[in-house]
């Protein structure tokens, strides 16, 4: 992959017919290594946020040594990662799924979410006495932007239960939960965590871990969260307060934190129609996000020679290339007055799920990758000082 040290750059030297992806490697490095600095247990990188192999190694060379996995797809490109821990945290899952997990790729962690669920895991394991389970139960998700409540999750009525019979099997019994994605109030973490120790005391069953899930938020034009070091006070203040927290392990699935300023997107404008720039990605390619939940992305005009247009700014909204009228992204995106026809312009904060959530609809979703050495446009970051990483083939690109 070509190194530049900015999209301006490169563009001196090409002109693109294809949408660009940007990694910038030391963002995924710089954030993996706060988390694992920080956050008072283990953390899991959850892989639906952006698999991709160089991540996924730059992940690993940073110290995140343990992956939150969805399906059989994902734990086969996470494998490849030499010692990595796969905890599959789907509470649904196939029962052809859990057994190639469990036989074949060595999985002994699983979640679950109902009765049905945990016999499905005995079951395909032969009641295996070396599993670790994960009781997923229900969390309010009044803080995030993107509520997960509703789909997974045991009630509290239900909970004890399930908890009694898995500890019955489970060489370590965990809870977790999810408080939703871009969770923007770190109080959102210490309410679940007060919920959990309720439920422990009122069903008498002792845990061995209480995983936290993801929910940990970047930055974006239209959401500037606090830092996340209040987010971990929260998390240990909530911790500490938990009357069964003597030898018990705290995990969390922080995904959109580490990897969504590690890539931007870098499109060309085909046409202008008023304050409508139409471009060549959009909705069903890496900005998915900007068009179906409402998430803005900060952009700027890379054109060599026209990065600091002079005059105002004008609120512009962007269509994508295919021929769907869904394939809107309302913004605003904040550029000059004098974008047009031609111009090339980076989006960024894409890291996350952007890369993940493209498809071929129309013909169109492939991709020039390149590799930048400036900083993200946007960082919850950018004070931290990254460390010189033990393993260089987490750098190998």
């Amino acid at each position: 992959m070509n190194v530049f040290p900015n999209a301006a750059e490169y563009l001196r030297h090409h002109r693109p017919e294809r949408p660009i992806l940007a990694l910038r490697p030391h963002a995924v490095a710089r954030a993996a290594q706060w988390f694992v600095a920080n956050f008072p247990g283990r953390v899991l990188y959850a892989t639906k946020a952006n698999d991709m192999r160089p991540v996924l190694d730059m992940l690993a060379g940073a110290g995140v040594r343990s992956f939150d996995v969805a399906s059989l797809a994902e734990i086969e490109r996470v494998r490849a990662i030499d010692g990595a821990e796969l905890f599959f945290m789907n509470p649904i899952k196939s029962r052809g799924a859990i057994a190639r997990a469990y036989r074949d790729f060595g999985v002994r962690c699983f979640a679950f979410d109902s009765h049905d669920e945990l016999g499905k895991v005995l079951a395909e394991t032969d009641d295996a006495d070396d599993l670790t389970l994960f009781l997923r139960i229900a969390c309010p998700n009044t803080h995030s932007l993107i509520p997960l409540e509703g789909k997974y999750g045991a009630s509290v009525e239900e909970a004890p239960a399930l908890l009694l019979r898995a500890r019955q099997h489970a060489t370590r019994l965990g809870i977790t939960f999810h408080v939703g994605s871009q969770a923007v109030v770190p109080a959102a973490f210490g309410e679940a965590l007060t919920q959990v120790g309720q439920l422990i005391v009122s069903s008498g069953v002792l845990v061995d871990a209480i995983d936290i899930g993801g929910g940990f938020p970047a930055r974006y034009p239209h959401s500037d969260p606090p830092g996340l070091d209040l987010y971990m006070e929260e998390i240990v203040r909530a911790a500490d307060a938990l009357a069964v927290k003597h030898n018990c392990e705290l995990l969390c699935e922080p995904g959109r934190a580490l990897v969504a300023e590690s890539e931007s997107v870098i499109v060309r404008v085909d046409a202008r129609r008023g304050n409508a720039l139409y471009v060549n990605d959009g909705a069903f390619g890496s900005l998915f996000d900007a068009a179906f939940s409402g998430f803005r992305f900060p952009a700027r005009c890379v054109t060599p020679g026209r990065e600091d247009l002079g005059g105002g700014e004008t609120a512009y909204v962007l269509y994508g290339p295919t021929c769907d009228s869904a394939d809107y992204l309302p913004g605003p995106f904040i550029l000059p007055d004098a974008i047009g026809e031609g111009d090339y312009l980076e989006i960024g904060q894409v890291g996350a799920y952007g890369r993940v959530l493209g498809n071929r609809f129309n013909g169109f979703g492939d991709f020039e990758e390149i590799t930048l050495t400036d900083e993200p446009m946007l960082s919850m970051f950018a004070d931290t000082e990254l460390q010189a990483l033990d393993d260089p083939r987490s750098v190998s690109l």
